[in-house]
């Protein structure tokens, strides 16, 4: 199905951008965890209308409300070798609590799963680096996974595109956010019940 997204107004989009870069989200570039990462959220009127935009150029997830953006968060995507597919899609499982099911990794968690591409791609929480990295899903950081698990419904659409209107403001003033000098939290931790805990916490492990 053909999809096109209607550019805001300039003006609109500098407003936007100035609401998304406060709320004690850095404005700067500068790297931080992704655990430190905490999204500016408006709460959707209608959950019907909310749709998902996805830039694997900008590595950027926005979450609108017809015009009105209610989220962006920076993401991760697939590595060349195994890319995120583009197209347009829709949410059709969720699951706060879903682990990885084959090997190698089998258990690992990957919390808020909301698959739009079955069986394989999805987006769920995920160390975030600053290149991408993944085997094709759209890895988030937990606060941003979290909120937009809690703004989708199965059937949300999802468009994901080389770029999106939104990556040259509010897309570009979001932190780098680089996760990989973060130690690995020990599998007993990363197996337990309790990873799925502290995520309700918008935590983990000792970060």
């Amino acid at each position: 199905m053909n999809h096109r997204n209607r550019i805001l107004p300039l003006a609109t989009l500098a407003l936007l951008s100035a609401l998304f870069c406060s709320c004690g989200t850095s404005t700067t570039r500068t790297a931080g965890s992704s655990f430190s990462f905490k999204p500016t959220v408006v709460k959707p009127t209608s959950r019907s209308a909310v749709s998902v935009k996805i830039s694997t150029g900008a590595q950027r997830l926005y979450v609108m409300e017809g015009d009105k953006m209610l989220l962006a968060t920076p993401c991760r995507v697939g590595k060349s070798a195994t890319p995120t597919p583009k197209g347009n899609f829709r949410i059709d499982s969720k699951s706060r609590q879903r682990r990885r099911q084959s090997a190698p990794g089998a258990g690992y968690p990957m919390t808020y799963w909301m698959s739009f591409y079955s069986p394989s791609y999805g987006m769920h929480w995920g160390f975030v680096k600053p290149y991408p990295s993944t085997a094709g899903c759209i890895r988030l950081p937990l606060n941003s996974a979290r909120e937009i698990f809690d703004m989708v419904n199965v059937g949300t659409p999802v468009n994901v595109s080389s770029s999106q209107p939104w990556d040259s403001t509010v897309g570009a003033a979001l932190p780098r956010l680089d996760d990989t000098p973060l130690p690995n939290p020990p599998m007993s931790y990363l197996l337990s019940p309790k990873v799925f805990q502290d995520a309700e916490q918008g935590k983990m492990w000792d970060f």
